[in-house]
């Protein structure tokens, strides 16, 4: 057997390939395991395996689990996406490896126990329910009143996420949510329901090693209400690291983790900053997904990936680097563009007035012509418009431009073929 030292991914599939990467780049070899039988849905197309000198697929045996992993003799185990986080956690608890324990695991990722347990912490949170009756959601907005969100306890990507003003649009959400299948391919068996936090939300990404913790990037959106949805993310700023709200988000965010006993590894926490101050709206112990850990590490020349190599292979590197600044880089911006219509794309207008923007970066198309578009209600959006300049005033105006010329005139459609 090789003698170089090996690391457990859990869950790798196609947007953990950068991780993977890094590892390997830091003389790594990788062992995949996947948590379930079932490939989530969130994550279509093939792993490529040559990163990996084996791929064990987990059939709920833990020991077994356990004795295929260990015969490789792993130095770590990592997530690669959140359906991994309680696997590689008991994986990383029975090999004796660096974990953050069993005991908090359902917590990290059921929306409800999240939640409760940072309450419990003494944290501000939200009111909130778990309910597996719609008459049970019904009475419980009544009694609270104002706008709440329903949404399945587990998931990602806005999936199945409902603003609702009114009990019986609570109700309306819950029937859609519940017999659902998940972004993660898991069918929702009841919802939580949670009060609607006013605020402006953020996004703090970190690496943790024994409970010190770097944070890498911090990011600011701008929200609009658009097919449906209250609060969709029209704009994405990466922010600077010092600032009064930064220092807001820094302090309440290592709070958190530290209520969910997330000591080791990366985290990803959505943050809304309201009247009465931070307040969680979720978070993952995983790298940030969409991309932004290679966006950031282009940007700022390190981000959550370099970090949790070195989190798990060199932590006396690891700790040297924490608590400082991140590095000044360029104003930087994501703008999602948010599909209006549903047919099959002939072509997007105004690209090249896009391409023209003086801050323009880089163009990232998932829907290409000829294939289906529809509204857009959750990340999955039909392309993202990159941003980056020395002036933050110029980035800004860019970013309003884009959104003004988003719309159902950017998106040119195939005439529908009449049914004889």
């Amino acid at each position: 057997m090789s003698s170089a030292r090996r690391v457990v991914i859990v869950d790798a599939y196609g947007p953990t390939k950068p991780l993977a990467e890094e590892f390997r780049a830091a003389g790594v070899e990788l062992v995949r395991v996947q948590s379930s039988p079932v490939v989530p849905a969130l994550y279509p197309g093939e792993v490529d395996l040559a990163d990996y000198v084996d791929d064990i697929l987990h059939d709920g045996d833990l020991a077994a689990t356990v004795a295929r992993c260990r015969a490789y003799e792993p130095v770590a185990v990592v997530v690669g996406s959140e359906p991994g986080v309680e696997l590689a956690d008991a994986l990383g608890a029975e090999l004796g490896l660096v974990s953050n324990g069993v005991a908090l695991s359902a917590a990290r990722r059921d929306k409800y126990a999240m939640i409760e347990t940072i309450r419990q912490a003494g944290l501000t949170t939200m009111r909130q329910i778990r309910s597996d009756s719609s008459e049970e959601l019904f009475e419980w907005h009544r009694s609270i009143g104002g706008r709440v969100v329903v949404k399945p306890l587990r998931s990602t990507g806005n999936d199945g996420v409902y603003f609702c003003d009114t009990p019986q649009e609570s109700v309306v959400a819950y029937d859609k949510v519940v017999g659902a299948v998940n972004l993660f391919s898991e069918r929702n068996a009841a919802v939580v329901a949670q009060e609607y936090l006013r605020g402006t939300e953020y996004s703090v990404n970190t690496v943790s090693r024994d409970g010190r913790r770097h944070v890498t990037d911090m990011w600011r959106t701008s929200r609009i209400s658009v097919n449906g949805v209250i609060d969709f993310a029209s704009q994405v700023h990466l922010m600077r690291r010092r600032g009064e709200v930064q220092d807001q988000l820094a302090d309440y965010a290592g709070r958190v983790l530290d209520a969910l006993e997330i000591q080791h590894g990366p985290a990803h926490l959505d943050i809304k900053i309201t009247d009465s101050g931070p307040a969680l709206v979720e978070v993952g112990p995983r790298l940030c997904g969409g991309r932004i850990p290679s966006f950031t590490k282009r940007l700022l020349g390190e981000s959550q990936l370099d970090l949790t190599v070195d989190a798990y292979l060199n932590p006396e590197r690891f700790h040297e680097r924490i608590g400082g600044d991140y590095p000044i880089g360029r104003h930087f911006a994501i703008v999602p563009m948010i599909s209006p219509v549903e047919g099959t794309l002939r072509g997007y207008r105004h690209l090249d007035r896009i391409r023209g923007l003086e801050s323009f970066h880089e163009v990232i198309v998932f829907i290409k012509p000829g294939e289906k578009i529809v509204p857009t209600v959750d990340d999955m959006t039909p392309l993202l418009v990159l941003l980056e300049h020395d002036n933050e005033e110029t980035v800004l105006r860019d970013a309003g431009t884009i959104n003004y010329l988003d719309g159902e005139g950017f998106y040119e459609l195939e005439p529908e073929t009449a049914v004889e």
